[in-house]
């Protein structure tokens, strides 16, 4: 009886929660509009900017899944039965070469206007993408993209000691570590409104190779991430490391003109099947002193958090792109 109504409970949050970040974000795009007209509206609309951290972060995913049992996911989230999702393994030998556009950054390198918050979410570590000091976040095109689309958030997939644990497989390959920046379409109000919609969100994936050469590499952006998993170990715990980031220094000398393209899904629940992947072909190093730090994370119940990324899915019928800087 306890059980059930603990579960009444939760789902009465959930929509509630549901409801308050889809107002917020209404308000914000209604406001971002006035602002430009109605120079009066600024100190409001910044108001409201400060709340979307936690209108992103106000949903079920935190709660209601784990990585022990992937396959039962579909259960509560019927889309990750579904089509079309994601990841998938990639070979060069099955992707077709085109002249896509290439990816287009804005602001990446204006530094934000604030500190980032390093989180523990018991899922993975992630934090959610401030402003820049003039007034908007980074944005994307190019691609796939037919759109422009504002980057919301960074988070990380890893394995363990004794597995690695990057998402998506690179010509039979799995990697040390992938780290996702996504990105919301800016013609969808709301995070609902851009998942319910097959170009709603976008993703830029990067992979990552332990070496064993060198204590640490010189990337700015990344070095101090990495350095901040060591303050937040515990579930729930944040963190802001003590100097302002640009986006673009995450990239470090990442060659962006390269990549794989194709249509997916996020890679965990609610699984929405929205997502325009890019995944570079590149891939980044990470020192062998700095890997083992997201293995002593721990999740909810204070257990190490390890594996957090999803098994593989069926390519099916979808085609991969591959841009290369020379077509």
């Amino acid at each position: 009886m306890a059980q059930s109504a603990e579960k009444r409970a939760w789902i009465s949050l959930e929509w509630h929660g549901s409801c308050l970040s889809s107002c917020i974000f209404r308000c914000v795009a209604i406001v971002r509009g006035w602002k430009m007209h109605f120079p009066a509206f600024n100190d409001f609309y910044q108001r409201l900017l400060f709340l979307l951290p936690f209108a992103t972060n106000f949903g079920i995913q935190e709660r209601s899944f784990d990585y022990n049992a992937p396959i039962e996911w579909k259960d509560a989230f019927p889309n990750c039965g579904g089509a079309e999702q994601s990841p998938i393994a990639i070979s060069r030998y099955k992707v077709i070469p085109i002249g896509l556009p290439p990816l287009h950054f804005y602001r990446y390198d204006e530094p934000f206007d604030q500190l980032l918050s390093i989180h523990n979410n018991g899922h993975t570590v992630h934090f959610t993408i401030p402003t820049t000091i003039f007034g908007e976040r980074p944005y994307v095109t190019g691609g796939l993209l037919q759109d422009f689309y504002e980057a919301r958030d960074v988070h990380f997939h890893w394995g363990s000691q004794q597995s690695k644990g990057s998402e998506h497989l690179l010509n039979g390959r799995r990697y040390d570590l992938e780290m996702h920046i996504v990105h919301h379409n800016t013609k969808y109000i709301s995070d609902e409104d851009a998942r319910n919609n097959s170009d709603g969100l976008a993703v830029l994936a990067v992979l990552f190779k332990v070496e064993r050469t060198g204590p640490t590499f010189y990337q700015p952006g990344l070095n101090e991430i990495f350095a901040s998993l060591l303050h937040v170990g515990d579930f729930n715990s944040t963190y802001a490391p003590p100097v302002l980031m640009t986006l673009g220094s995450l990239l470090s000398n990442l060659d962006v003109r390269n990549f794989y393209s194709y249509k997916g899904s996020l890679t965990t629940p609610p699984c929405s099947p929205s997502v325009l992947w890019h995944v570079f072909a590149e891939v980044l190093p990470i020192s062998h002193q700095d890997l083992p730090k997201f293995w002593q994370l721990r999740n909810r119940h204070g257990r190490p958090l390890l594996n957090n990324f999803r098994p593989l899915q069926s390519q099916e019928s979808r085609q991969i792109f591959h841009r290369r800087p020379w077509l």
